[in-house]
């Protein structure tokens, strides 16, 4: 027996009283209107979330947002790109992408985040891209984090992220970058 086993029975052994985990309810906040409430704190955290209107092709609407956008790279059925990034072999080559185009899980109305689980070859893609459009179920906003740590889910990949809003990063004096890790614009599409 090693040291580690010997001092994990020795724990075992004068750990005489079990306790039940005690059950916590969270009397959590509620918005009245998740959608509006998500679309307002995405564009406080520098983001931007747009509600897809009722017979609004989405590509059209992606274009209009991005019209400089050259390489776009996207894996989503339906959805116009240019390259497909599971078709990669290394994920340096998603360097130089313009737009990604993925699809998230679920949002989070109090901070505007998105849960994405990996659904590229290369979660590179999330992080690489100079501007990231997030497609979202707008009937798949909660409205805390204590709810989002509940549904989260993993795939066969095996990772996940929350985003919310472009990658920032600030300084002791105060100057603030964005796209320091990720993407410089982040868009989340409401469905």
């Amino acid at each position: 027996m090693n040291s580690k086993e010997q001092i994990l029975n020795n724990i075992r052994q004068h750990n005489l009283e079990q306790y039940d985990m005690p059950v916590i309810e969270l009397d959590a906040i509620q918005f009245p209107d998740k959608i509006n409430q998500f679309i307002e704190v995405s564009k406080a955290v520098g983001g931007n979330a747009v509600l897809l209107k009722e017979g609004e092709d989405i590509n059209q609407l992606i274009a209009e947002l991005y019209p400089d956008a050259k390489t776009i790279a996207s894996n989503v059925p339906d959805i116009n790109s240019t390259m497909d990034p599971d078709s990669v072999n290394n994920p340096r080559e998603l360097n130089g992408v313009n737009l990604g185009i993925v699809e998230g899980a679920f949002g989070v109305a109090e901070n505007g985040t998105v849960w994405i689980p990996q659904h590229v070859k290369e979660r590179a893609l999330y992080f690489i891209a100079d501007s990231l459009v997030i497609l979202l179920d707008k009937e798949s906003l909660v409205d805390t984090m204590h709810e989002a740590y509940k549904r989260q889910q993993f795939n066969d990949y095996g990772f996940g992220v929350f985003i919310s809003g472009p990658s920032k990063t600030a300084d002791i004096e105060q100057a603030l970058v964005k796209g320091a890790h990720g993407a410089k614009e982040v868009t989340v599409i409401l469905k």
